[in-house]
């Protein structure tokens, strides 16, 4: 008995340790992260303006929202935004994949610098591409100096390209992320079904269309996920670039709920706005997360 009193006390302390250890953590993220959105939400229906305020109004702050002309335009950028930002991403990242996947010479010093862009803040990123595409200072002004007078590109100081600007800094940030997550899976796909292929006489073109990217689509799926999630709470990439201009021309729903939070004392509006961002990214991460599940069943 002597014996197998400790070894159960120990067996015990081992199945409560990692719970002990985490409990910190677990009970942090509780407060600070799922305890502050439920407060957001029920700051959503109050008529909170510069400070919080307990006064419930209903959904008139949902109403006030959809009927702001910013608010309109903001997801129309992120449309945009979105819609280019992922599309750009998967392809260029899949190139640059398929390219390093040849088992080329130097493969060891480009995928560090494919993926380098990754590792800076998006507000290190916004900054640069400002500096490189103002007319004045980067790239316009670099032709000029170079004796090409007739060079233009003046897309950040213009209304209608300027949220392309962005697209620009994103993806050059984010499609490296994108081709590690690719060369990933195609360095996983069974190299016997692509051997029986070729030995039946199947071309390049056709082992890529028809073997090799069709059991790519859990990469894409998760890619598309990683991606749509950057693009809906895009913040400082956007300040730091452009700071949603010229005017409202690259405003995005998470600048949105900054500026009517903290600049126009309408907390309540900025709390409904995050609310639909919210809503937005579980419209995504839920029915990722239950396909997982229910592959794994």
């Amino acid at each position: 008995m002597s014996q197998t009193v400790p070894g159960r006390a120990q067996s015990i302390l081992r199945e409560i340790l990692p719970r002990l250890v985490l409990s910190p953590s677990l009970f942090l993220i509780l407060i600070f992260v799922y305890g502050f959105i439920l407060f957001t939400g029920y700051l959503s229906f109050t008529d909170s303006r510069m400070l919080p305020s307990f006064d419930l109004v209903g959904l008139a702050n949902y109403a006030n929202l959809w009927g702001q002309r910013n608010w309109m335009t903001a997801l129309q950028n992120l449309a945009i935004f979105g819609i280019l930002y992922i599309a750009i991403c998967c392809i260029l990242g899949l190139i640059l994949a398929i390219f390093l996947d040849q088992k080329i010479r130097g493969e060891g010093i480009l995928r560090p610098i494919y993926l380098y862009p990754m590792a800076l803040s998006f507000i290190v990123t916004g900054t640069a591409w400002k500096w490189f595409l103002d007319p004045g200072l980067g790239l316009e002004n670099t032709m000029h100096l170079w004796g090409w007078q007739s060079f233009t590109f003046n897309w950040i100081k213009d209304r209608n390209m300027a949220i392309y600007t962005v697209v620009i800094a994103a993806v050059w940030q984010s499609s490296g992320f994108v081709m590690a997550m690719f060369l990933a899976g195609l360095r996983g796909i069974d190299g016997e079904i692509l051997k029986a292929a070729q030995m039946d006489g199947a071309s390049k073109w056709s082992l890529y269309t028809r073997i090799i990217i069709p059991q790519l689509r859990p990469v894409f799926l998760s890619a598309f996920v990683v991606l749509a999630h950057l693009a809906i709470k895009a913040y400082d990439l956007v300040v730091a670039l452009t700071n949603g201009g010229p005017g409202r021309a690259t405003e995005l729903p998470a600048t949105f709920m900054y500026s009517y939070t903290f600049t126009r004392n309408q907390m309540a509006v900025g709390a409904s706005s995050a609310v639909i961002m919210l809503a937005m990214i579980a419209a995504i991460i839920v029915p990722y997360l239950y396909s997982e599940l229910r592959e794994r069943r």
